[in-house]
């Protein structure tokens, strides 16, 4: 069967469309609100499309047959004969999503209801691209048999790392922060294991995404989310939607022009991008050190130190949020977010948001909200998950896996 997008309920279909087109909208509208409600009965879906009660029937029927959804039950604690209730079938396929950074390898399964069936974290001892790759894919094997699958049972993988995969010239680029992840072996190996229909996500973007389904993006058309730590970076959703750019990097404000701060380092930038070298978690380092703090430091002790009265660490974070603000300055002037959601190490870190919303007060045109993601370690995986399960029913409804 072949989809098309979407049909508000109600829509009318002029009298030229082809019976076999109209019978797939309808499965798919019919399909759409099983997936949104969770459970749902017939009376339910002729009441949400507009659709009639034969044409439900008959969708409902031939999506059972399709082994899309399946009856869940009867709906108790109602007057007359109780209605049966359809929900999504869970093994219509899967959905594997795959974090890759410079520390861990983590990942997931979900199957079609959403439920995740197997999830795992590995401290990677990779030194190259390929080699990461591997671990990604060796990963993958590992939680495939623990929901009782291979690897070509998968729908749809989505993989979430550092850098881009740029269409135009089908090569994985702006990944300086994994050495050798732009190696086009890597590419090669993860499609032999995956397939074809593997999809390359930006961390960042992946982490916006999982804000947008499951944190303070849900109230909000328009947001975006920075992630400040060992790099940073940027997801911006407009209108509901992640926007990528016309070569996938939009959102890679470690290249915006603002090289200065404490901790700014001309060789740094060069190598990073400016904004990156001035308001990572090393240049709070760098920072620290020129203003004579003493010790091992690290951004973590930094910021603790600033929390706890001192003097000198305070210089360093208050130096910190006006760099950070004046990049968030240059995103409100052009796309104007309503909120701007703060995450990575530097970004969660106590107090940081407000010091940042402070001096954003006092620069830009205009001042969004400014929060702290609540999400954790598992951001990555959970907007790779969101993204392939949208792309792993878009591939079941086209007739295929």
């Amino acid at each position: 069967m072949v989809y098309g997008g979407r049909v508000a309920a109600g829509t009318s279909i002029g009298p030229g469309a082809r019976p076999a087109l109209i019978r797939e909208l309808n499965e798919r509208l019919i399909l759409d609100e099983v997936r949104r409600v969770g459970a749902a009965s017939r009376a339910d879906l002729v009441r949400v499309t507009g659709l009639s009660k034969p044409t439900v029937t008959l969708a409902l029927a031939n999506l059972q047959q399709d082994g899309l959804i399946r009856v869940a039950g009867r709906r108790s604690g109602v007057s007359g004969p109780a209605a049966l209730l359809h929900e999504v079938q869970p093994d219509a396929g899967y959905a594997l999503a795959l974090d890759v950074g410079r520390e861990f390898v983590r990942g997931a399964i979900a199957d079609m209801s959403g439920t995740r069936r197997a999830a795992a974290t590995r401290r990677t001892s990779a030194r190259t691209g390929p080699s990461r790759a591997a671990e990604a894919v060796a990963l993958g094997r590992v939680l495939a048999a623990e929901v009782g699958i291979s690897l070509a049972d998968i729908t749809q993988t989505v993989v979430g790392s550092p850098g881009v995969l740029d269409p135009n010239r089908d090569a994985i680029t702006l990944a300086r922060s994994l050495p050798g992840w732009e190696r086009p072996e890597v590419l090669d190996c993860l499609r032999e294991a995956f397939g074809e229909t593997v999809v390359f996500e930006n961390d960042v973007d992946a982490a916006a995404i999982a804000e947008r389904e499951h944190g303070h993006g849900r109230d909000v058309e328009s947001f975006a989310f920075l992630s400040i730590g060992t790099g940073i970076g940027m997801g911006l959703v407009v209108g509901g939607k992640l926007h990528r750019g016309a070569h996938g990097a939009a959102g890679e404000i470690a290249y915006l022009p603002i090289s200065d701060g404490l901790g700014a380092d001309l060789k740094d930038a060069r190598r990073r991008g400016p904004l990156e070298a001035a308001a990572s978690a090393a240049a709070i380092v760098r920072a620290a050190r020129r203003v004579g703090m003493p010790g091992a430091l690290s951004a973590r002790r930094v910021f603790a130190a600033a929390a706890a009265g001192d003097r000198l660490a305070g210089s360093v974070v208050a130096e910190e949020a006006h760099v950070v603000a004046r990049a968030i300055c240059a995103v409100v002037a052009v796309a104007d977010p309503a909120l701007i959601v703060l995450g990575g190490g530097v970004g969660q870190a106590p107090g940081f948001a407000a010091a940042v919303a402070t001096q954003l007060r006092a620069m830009s045109p205009v001042v969004p909200d400014v929060r702290v993601s609540a999400l954790g370690d598992d951001a990555v995986v959970d907007g790779c998950l969101a993204e392939g399960m949208d792309r792993a029913w878009a591939l079941l409804t086209a007739g295929g896996r």
